[in-house]
């Protein structure tokens, strides 16, 4: 997480040349979004529906970069964490949505969103970003060491939060019981927190890239007015984006059952909308030559996803008594070890090639199209 700061404030420092346009941009888009909300109750045109996906989405994008800004005001390891933060309210905010309105369907909407990122980061995002700095760069490096921290912790909590809910007594199915819930939940947070300790305290130099080693000058922090600015506009967005997300969540589920497409779908379509910004800041740090950025941006992501999300989620279900399915069934079990392993085999030498990006593509296109066809 701390990269994706780092890297997407490289790209907003071109906010004081434009402030203006930058400006009214940002405060047309809630604007919109939070007017498009309003007409909702009002009316139930197909045509406002149409307007409120790009509206949640834009919004979305808004609430984020807000949050770039404000971290990079007010540094590591919490400007980490204060994106961290609006990501995961996001993600949350849809999820919770969208269990509401689908009732009993709802019980493995948090699994499928939090499976759905990783295998869009660890497959989609991250086979992106090693097939187009393969064939830009032919072949790319990265530090060995930070980039296996990051992937045995995301391994670890993956498999206790996804996998061992299949193998408890206490409750029977792909189920915790509420102490198991609220146990596996606190090892969540903690890990995170480790995580967050070690890059941005311990060992910080493992996640920095070489160029970013031989940099001893910090780039210039947003004003006060700036930051104090972001921050009102991010509160603004996250609102937008919470009602727009609950008053859509109806017309998604109606829309998935019209299709006669299973329920999990919902949670790929909800991950890719809170994954955008994050997958086109991958993108751009690898067609850039910057592997490092970009794995420690997509890789935290996916545990910050996991990690945040499940927690809350966890207090919400215990709270309103809505069940939680966390367990994954063993096709999906299957295809989530085998992208586990392709990307333990891929980073094993500190270096990438086009095949590696390919493999994890293709596991990527046989994940989505399991889904919509089971």
């Amino acid at each position: 997480m701390q990269d994706s700061v780092n890297f997407k404030i490289k790209e907003t420092k071109k906010m004081s040349a434009s402030s203006t346009s930058i400006s009214v941009k940002s405060i047309l888009i809630p604007v919109v979004a939070w007017l498009i909300f309003y007409l909702r109750h009002l009316s139930h045109s197909p045509l406002l529906i149409l307007l409120a996906f790009p509206a949640l989405i834009a919004c979305t994008l808004e609430a984020v970069h807000h949050a770039e800004v404000i971290a990079h005001r007010v540094g590591q390891p919490f400007g980490a964490l204060v994106l961290a933060l609006a990501v995961t309210i996001i993600e949350v905010s849809l999820v919770i949505s969208l269990m509401l309105a689908s009732g009993q369907d709802g019980s493995t909407l948090a699994r499928d969103t939090v499976f759905a990122a990783i295998m869009i980061i660890l497959t989609g995002m991250i086979g992106i970003s090693l097939l187009t700095g393969a064939m830009k760069f032919r072949e790319q490096s990265f530090d060995l060491q930070g980039i296996n921290s990051i992937i045995t912790v995301l391994l670890a909590i993956s498999v206790l939060t996804l996998i061992l809910p299949n193998y408890t007594k206490t409750v029977s199915g792909p189920y915790y019981s509420e102490r198991q819930l609220i146990f596996v939940s606190v090892v969540s947070l903690i890990l995170y927190a480790s995580f967050i300790f070690v890059q941005n305290f311990k060992h910080r130099e493992l996640f920095l890239s070489k160029e970013e080693r031989k940099q001893n000058s910090q780039h210039d922090r947003p004003a006060n007015n700036t930051s104090l600015f972001c921050l009102g506009l991010l509160i603004v967005c996250l609102g937008a984006v919470i009602m727009l997300a609950e008053s859509l969540s109806p017309d998604l589920d109606d829309l998935i059952d019209g299709l006669h497409a299973p329920h999990s779908l919902a949670g790929i379509i909800i991950a890719s909308i809170i994954l955008l910004p994050e997958g086109i800041s991958a993108y751009k740090a690898a067609n850039r030559g910057q592997l490092q950025t970009s794995l420690n941006l997509s890789l935290g992501s996916a545990l910050a996803s996991i990690c945040l999300t499940i927690p809350t989620v966890a207090i919400f279900s215990i709270v309103y008594h809505i069940p939680l399915e966390l367990g994954l069934d063993s096709k999906s079990t299957v295809i989530f070890i085998l992208a586990l392993l392709v990307i333990i085999l891929s980073f094993s030498v500190g270096r990438t090639i086009i095949l590696q990006g390919v493999v994890l593509l293709m596991i990527f296109a046989t994940y989505i199209f399991m889904t919509v066809f089971p």
